[in-house]
Parts: C-alpha cells; structure tokens; sequence
C-alpha cells in the first residue's frame, strides 16, 4: 500500500482522538540529545519524552539490543518465561531492596499492580477492614482509574461516574496532615519520594522518615512511585536510596525502558507471595523485547560514572538558570533533584508556563510544564555539557522574548 496523502500536523486532527494537542513540530530521527522535525530543524532536548529518554536518542546500546533481540524473539504468553526478563530481574533485585520483581508496561499498570498488591496483602494477613489508601495531593500515579483517583488531582479523576472507594489524599510535606489520616485500617501509602507532575517537590527528611515510621506503627505498606524518579534520574539507582527510607513496594517505569514501553514493580519476597497465580496479569508484561532492551538500558545507567554523571550536569544547569535568571528576574526558586528540575515562574508570570515552553521551542530547544507556573527539564542522564550550554543559550532567548 502507498501513502497518497500528507502526513503532517492537521492529519492529527482528522484521524486522532482529540485528547492531546501536540506542537506543530513533528520530529522525525534523534541522535543523543538532538533531533530533527520533517523540515530537518534540529532541537535539544531539554524534555527527554517526559523524563523517559535517560540515554537520549538511539543510544547505541539500546539498538543493538533491540536488533538483537529482534532476531531472536519478541512475544511469549505468561505461560512461560523468557531469559532477557530473568535477567532484568536478576539484576533489579541484586541492585535494590527488593527479592521480587513484576513486569508491566508502563507507570500507572505498575502502580495498578502495586495498589492490587497491597489490598490482597492486607485482605490476607489483616482481614476485610484494612483498606484504606493514602496518598497526597498533587500526586501523580498515572491514568487508570484506580491510580487516577489514587493521585492527587481530581481534574484527572473526575467526570468518570463512581470513584473506586477507601482512597484518602494528605498534604506533601505536611506530617501533621498525614498523621491526622493514618490509622490502623490503612492498608497502603502511595508516595512519591519528589513529586513530578505536582511541581518537582523535595521532600524533607523529616517527612519521609516520619511516613515511614507511621506505616510501620499501624502496619501499612509504603509504596514508593519512582516510575520519574527511578533509573538514575535523581543521580541514585532510586530516589529512595537518597533518602534512608526503603519502602515495601516501589514501581519503575519511564527511563527504565529508555523509550521502550515497560513497568516493573518491585516488593520482598514475604508481600510477594499474596500475587499468587491468577491474581493479577499483563499480556505484553515481561515481554522478551521490552525486558532486551530496558536491560541495556539498566546496566548502562547503573555505573558510578553515569549517576555521578547527573549530579554534576545538574549543577551546570541549575547554575545556568540562575545566571539566566539574574538577568530576567522570572523565576522565584530553581528546585528539584539531579535531572528532575524546576524553575518556578515568579507572580509575574503566573500560569505562563506554557508560553515559556512554546517560545523555548521556536528558539530550537524542548522543554517541559509541571503545571501552569513551573518549567520542568527532565534531560537525557547523558546530555553532553555542550548540548546543555547550547541549549539554554536558545532558552535564554526564548525567555528574553517574554521577558520584553
């Protein structure tokens, strides 16, 4: 079959759902941190596919895995195993808390398969009673229903009939708030160790240790979404192991694929055992070719060089935003951990987050929102200094156009 016909950007509007409304912009190959669009402009790439390209753009060692395993096999039902899924998981345990693994496709399918996780757990150890779930506000755990209502914003959970029940939302940061909703019915707290969507928001030390310490005095998992904060982003293999609090379930998604769809939870072996056969499932979960690549992926971030990496690019940025700042005054605070980064738009700018993104794009540079008032960059691990240096000169000028 030929292609008679433009593929550009008013095709989105003719044949595509109306859920998204993406740039004009259609990027067509990427190599590192750059990539070109249909008319061959070249962009950096500040966004990294929203904190998931952790090796920027047809690294090496993701293709070859990818063609290597994609000689070799590509889909087995859950009827039996594959070698590059006992890899991957081989080396996820050896490198965190966890004793098990189980694989997904994406964030909110982890986080699905982490809430289910917790509420059998407490149906079989604790009885019917122990069900609640804590959260916080302005949390973020993905798009299905249950981890819609999980997370923090009810602009995303609301307008689709009856909530699933017992889901309960704290303030980030604020003990006192979640001391207030913890209790011995709660059977799970969701959390996650910076929050992203919500505004690239560090926790303190004194509230993730004092949430930890709450679920263990009323017997409630703690249930760490890294699917933004795992795999290197923070400049630690996970956030957590910055932190001195491990949870009892984490999740990990987005860079863990490096751009390839794949989830996994991970948990110990004692809270393990209550997924028993049948109770919970994914068709493409542990698939050969996703587990192929994300191992190249894992093995490549997971080096002293590569995380150390990230705390000294993360530097260079933070440094580079204050000098833009010190000439335009538009940012009251730069916030956040390694490449997980925010610049939060002073009261002059409110709810102009979006026109700083549209106007970094004409200067040839991509970034990302967190909400209406935040830039967020969210880079490749491995963005060499240059491609940094150069783009936020071309930011520079994007901001210098508002600013004026």
């Amino acid at each position: 079959m030929s292609n008679h016909f433009p593929v550009n950007r008013e095709l989105f509007d003719d044949v595509m759902v109306p859920n998204y409304a993406p740039s004009a912009v259609i990027p067509v190959r990427g190599k590192g941190s750059r990539v070109w669009d249909q008319q061959d402009n070249e962009l950096i790439d500040f966004a990294g596919g929203i904190a998931v390209n952790c090796l920027g753009h047809c690294h090496p060692a993701l293709v070859d895995a990818l063609k290597e395993q994609g000689e070799k096999i590509w889909h087995l039902s859950n009827v039996m195993t594959n070698e590059p899924a006992l890899r991957l998981a081989k080396k996820m345990v050896d490198n965190t808390f966890a004793d098990k693994v189980y694989f997904a496709n994406s964030g909110a399918e982890s986080n699905e398969a982490a809430l289910k996780l917790a509420r059998r757990w407490a149906l079989d150890v604790h009885g019917e009673d122990k069900s609640q779930i804590i959260s916080f506000k302005q949390g973020f755990h993905g798009r299905t229903f249950f981890t819609v209502t999980v997370g923090g914003q009810t602009a995303y959970s609301d307008g689709f009939g009856p909530k699933p029940g017992d889901i309960v939302h704290a303030e980030y940061n604020n003990l006192e708030s979640f001391k207030a909703l913890i209790s011995d019915k709660t059977c799970a707290v969701m959390m996650e160790p910076l929050q992203g969507e919500g505004g690239i928001v560090s926790p303190t030390a004194e509230f993730v240790k004092g949430v930890r310490e709450l679920c263990d005095q009323h017997n409630a998992l703690l249930i760490f979404d890294e699917v933004q904060t795992g795999v290197g982003r923070t400049g630690e293999l996970y956030a957590y192991m910055g932190l001195d609090v491990t949870p009892d379930i984490l999740t990990s998604a987005k860079a863990l694929g490096g751009g390839f769809p794949i989830g996994a939870m991970l948990t110990t072996t004692e809270i393990a055992k209550h997924l028993k056969i049948g109770t919970h499932g994914s068709t493409y979960g542990g698939n050969p070719l996703a587990c192929a690549v994300a191992e190249a992926a894992f093995d490549t971030v997971n080096t002293e060089e590569v995380l150390n990496g990230v705390k000294e690019k993360a530097e260079v940025y933070v440094n580079g935003l204050k000098a833009i700042n010190e000439k335009y005054n538009v940012f009251k605070e730069i916030r956040g951990k390694g490449l997980l980064i925010g610049a939060v738009l002073t009261d002059d700018y409110q709810g102009r987050a979006k026109d700083f993104l549209n106007a970094a794009m004409a200067e040839g540079v991509m970034t990302l929102v967190a909400g209406a008032n935040i830039v967020r960059f969210a880079p490749s691990l491995i963005i060499p200094n240059e491609d940094i240096v150069e783009g936020l000169a071309r930011f520079e000028r994007g901001v210098a156009k508002i600013a004026q």
